[in-house]
């Protein structure tokens, strides 16, 4: 069996290390090493998530990138609660607030053409709003002050069987001038309202919806053919929907909130978020020093609890290499991305019930950094 493998080994060397050049002994026993680590990594992996679906309710879909290559993607359980219909690969997920990242893209490409700067104050292109210091990037990093209006709009909004919008919540703070909770760029504080009020503004400088503009600039250019914004004038609809369910798994029905977008509102797959991860690491959608800007913490202090750049929360391994990552929940979704550019490693994961028991991310990087291979090992297969 060994000498098998070095011969399959030997091959492979040949054709992906060092094309034209004969591999030597320590290619190979490199190549070993490496499909042996991919190997433990793809089984330690998928043995957990195995876990976390039988004994701990994970339902959902899960992938695995490691120096830009899938090494696992898996649906765990199913799509309807009620009529047992299973998970795909393709299933698409309500994101949740991992979808902040896609609109703090649309704002870097707005900037990239010309269009905006992240120091234009958001009065620039609502006139009548209240907070005449808050700026575009006091928003991405949610350094404005303003507050969520999670928390207030249920007063305001009277017909709950009525959608409330992204222009309706801009005429919401215009009339009701709910009070800033600190003055702008003073502190970090998590607020939808930012992300919400980003949306706005792609819609009011590229005359498009916000949808449309996800649409043509990113999701088509990038093959993201299972990805869409939630308009609900246009109910875009996936091919591979599911249902969102509650603790109790109940299922979790969408409310007039719904309707605001940018601070949630994508729905995509574990395929079209891996396009999406590969295609940060080049210049295709912005350039390199607006990406390297949207990685870098807007925050004085290196904390993992509040340190945000532009729609991703930085923070540091166990092994103190840089991740950048977003979870997100709404409405019987939970979702998850990490990234970690030292090596190209990405993990998503989607659910479509409320099941925190995947959110360790160290717990997930460190099956990805097990160094237990023994190469010689290979000898006595």
């Amino acid at each position: 069996m060994a000498n098998i493998v070095i011969s399959v080994l030997y091959f492979w060397a040949a054709i992906h290390l060092h094309p034209g050049e004969p591999p030597t002994p320590a290619s190979l026993t490199a190549a070993l090493a490496e499909e042996r680590r991919q190997a433990l990594i793809t089984d330690r992996f998928g043995g957990l998530f195995a876990t976390l679906a039988a004994e701990e309710g994970f339902n959902g879909n899960v992938l695995l990138s490691h120096n830009g290559k899938v090494l696992y993607k898996h649906a765990f359980g199913y799509a309807d609660l009620r009529s047992r219909a299973p998970l795909l690969i393709e299933s698409a997920f309500q994101l949740a607030s991992v979808s902040k990242q896609f609109t703090s893209v649309a704002i870097m490409i707005l900037h990239d053409q010309g269009r905006l700067d992240f120091n234009d104050p958001i009065r620039k292109y609502f006139p009548a709003l209240p907070y005449s210091d808050v700026t575009i990037r006091h928003l991405l990093g949610h350094r404005s002050g303003i507050p969520d209006y999670m928390n207030f709009a249920g007063r305001y909004w009277k017909n709950k069987n009525e959608y409330l919008t992204n222009s309706g919540l801009v005429q919401m703070l215009i009339a009701r001038h709910p009070r800033l909770e600190f003055t702008p760029d003073r502190r970090y504080k998590y607020s939808n309202t930012g992300y919400a009020l980003l949306a706005s503004i792609v819609e009011h400088v590229s005359g498009l919806s916000f949808d449309d503009f996800m649409q043509q600039q990113v999701f088509s250019p990038l093959g993201m053919n299972n990805t869409t914004v939630f308009n609900p004038n246009k109910r875009n609809r996936l091919l591979f929907q599911t249902t969102g369910y509650n603790k109790n798994t109940a299922p979790a029905h969408e409310d007039y909130l719904s309707g605001v977008v940018g601070d949630k509102g994508v729905y995509s797959t574990v395929d079209d978020l891996f396009k999406w991860d590969q295609a940060l690491y080049t210049a295709r959608l912005v350039k390199q020093s607006t990406l390297d800007e949207a990685f870098t913490p807007l925050h004085r202090k290196f904390k993992d609890d509040n340190n945000y750049g532009y729609g991703w929360r930085i923070a540091r391994d166990g092994g103190e290499k840089k991740i950048e990552y977003h979870a997100g929940w709404w409405r019987g979704y939970t979702s998850l991305c990490v990234r970690r550019p030292e090596d190209k490693t990405c993990i998503i994961v989607l659910s479509n019930t409320v099941n925190w028991c995947f959110r360790n991310i160290d717990r997930l990087l460190d099956i990805v950094d097990s160094k237990e291979i023994d190469v010689m090992a290979m000898q006595g297969d």
